[in-house]
């Protein structure tokens, strides 16, 4: 019979990016139906909320929208380097994720006909599920609803959230495109050496002084231009021009998920079949432990990858800046936060499926609850380590105070983080597989809670440290850290009595 499609049937390509949207929202009600619907509405609407904020109240403060001379003048000249940075941002994090979150992880999905094209726009959609995306969106509408006024905010603040809607695709077509190089014979290689290259290079532009010309020459000052008019001809095609270079890349970005997918995951693959060679017998208990631990962490794909570009990607910002060492007792709080995200929120999931026969070892629960909380601060130490290492470069030799600052700001935002990365594992265990560089320890939402609370609470730390770097004296600092220290010390201890409880533990173990 005739297999020739007829004139009331579809392309085959327009069919099949039907089934793909289809199949998306077959996924998101799948997702949907595992929480409940008051969270979702009290979630949704605490988003809106503050982008409504974002937008709306900096347009009404005094000083907002002058033409003048001013911080509103400033805010719009900045804009453009902006919009950069946040292209900038987008793109590691897609690139370090291998193409971006998984809606739904690949060991459900592996038995149901979802198309790479399915999954590249689930991936689009779980973009904006990322504290450092929003705070980003957030800062760039409210920059530009300053700097326009109460008379243009809302033309141009339509206008950013279409250039962060097309900033946010663009990234994850290229993504897609770097992770399918990754998976070629010598493709990681070559992803290295373009990573540095580009790293060396935007270090030379920073010391010769090329850095700030370039960034006045950006090809979004054109774009920016087209919002600053109001509604108008230029705004207009701006937001045509906008329009179209979303389609363009939400379409593109298509074809190399379609080309990542046919190639194996070699990075993925190498770390699962590399041999490993016998070791000797640890004497204790405890350093067995800690080996198998420690071997889970560092054997990750995405742990690994998430190390680098939290470690190294601060400590250049702090080089190419010069930050002082006032401004780098900042650092480690942000570094922590994001290292306990990689994995330590949800840290007994390393286990994976053998969370039982881990369970079933003769070895006391203490020995296993302390073998666990010093590789979880082993990992954050030697991230918050680099950066400062990367970053006191340029910030010369410190004196007393700011030493004894930046020593007593990485001790308690290390317990501080790992106290409640530990807590929140055994509180609310989530059954993941982190083999995948694009997994991630907790679902979507619960990542969001982390992230905002993690940020919040090392983010005053950070700041009550760096205060003292600058006008206190050692003999304060030190009493600071001892009480932060040993409050966030006592909550750790709770959280490893509880951990005793055969009843807790069979929760935690049961989950995966």
């Amino acid at each position: 019979m005739p297999t020739v499609l007829s004139s009331t049937e579809l392309p085959r390509v327009l069919a099949a990016e039907r089934r793909a949207v289809a199949d998306l929202g077959h996924l998101l009600r799948f997702r949907a139906a595992t929480l409940s619907r008051r969270r979702v509405l009290l979630l949704g609407g605490f988003f809106v909320g503050i982008t409504l904020a974002a937008i709306i109240v900096p347009a009404y403060l005094p000083g907002a929208g002058q033409l003048g001379p001013g911080r509103a003048r400033d805010l719009l000249t900045l804009l453009p380097t902006a919009f950069a940075g946040f292209q900038l941002l987008s793109l590691i994090a897609g690139v370090a994720s291998g193409g971006g979150r998984e809606l739904v992880s690949r060991e459900q999905l592996v038995a149901y006909p979802v198309s790479p094209t399915t999954d590249h726009l689930g991936a689009l959609l779980l973009a904006p599920l990322n504290a450092a995306w929003l705070v980003q969106a957030w800062t760039l509408l409210g920059a530009a609803s300053f700097g326009l006024g109460p008379d243009r905010f809302l033309a141009g603040s339509v206008g950013v959230l279409l250039w962060i809607a097309v900033a946010t695709a663009r990234a994850q077509a290229v993504a897609w495109a770097v992770e399918g190089v990754r998976r070629l014979r010598h493709g990681r290689i070559a992803v290295r050496l373009v990573a540095v290259a580009a790293g060396l290079l935007a270090a030379w532009l920073q010391l010769s002084g090329r850095l700030a010309p370039l960034l006045d020459h950006l090809p979004t000052r054109w774009f920016v231009l087209g919002l600053v008019d109001g509604v108008s001809g230029r705004w207009a095609l701006t937001l045509l021009v906008g329009t179209a270079m979303l389609v363009t890349a939400t379409t593109v970005g298509a074809i190399p998920a379609h080309l990542a997918a046919r190639l194996a995951a070699r990075e993925e693959h190498d770390a699962e079949s590399m041999p490993h060679p016998g070791r000797p017998m640890p004497r204790t208990d405890r350093a067995m432990v800690v080996r198998i631990d420690r071997a889970s962490v560092w054997r990750s794909v995405p742990i690994r990858r998430g190390l680098l570009v939290l470690s190294i990607g601060p400590g250049v910002v702090a080089l190419a800046g010069a930050l002082t060492w006032s401004q780098l007792i900042l650092l480690p709080g942000l570094v922590a936060s994001g290292g306990a995200l990689l994995f330590a929120v949800n840290g007994w999931c390393l286990d994976g499926r053998g969370a039982l026969w881990r369970e079933s070892l003769p070895v006391e629960p203490r020995v296993v609850f302390v073998a666990r909380v010093w590789v979880c601060a082993e990992f954050l130490a030697v991230a918050s380590l680099i950066t400062l290492a990367i970053g006191c470069l340029r910030a010369g030799l410190p004196d007393a105070r700011e030493l004894t600052a930046a020593v007593a700001a990485f001790a308690v935002v290390l317990v501080q983080v790992v106290a409640a990365a530990m807590r929140w594992s055994q509180a609310r265990p989530y059954p993941v597989d982190l083999r995948s560089a694009r997994a991630t320890p907790a679902p979507p939402l619960a990542m969001i809670g982390y992230s905002g609370r993690l940020a919040a609470s090392t983010t005053v730390t950070s700041l009550i440290f760096s205060t003292l770097a600058r006008v206190g004296a050692p003999e304060v600092t030190v009493p600071v850290a001892v009480v932060m220290g040993m409050w966030s010390w006592s909550r750790l201890r709770r959280t490893g009595q509880e951990w005793l409880d055969p009843r807790v533990r069979a929760r935690v173990v049961t989950t995966f």
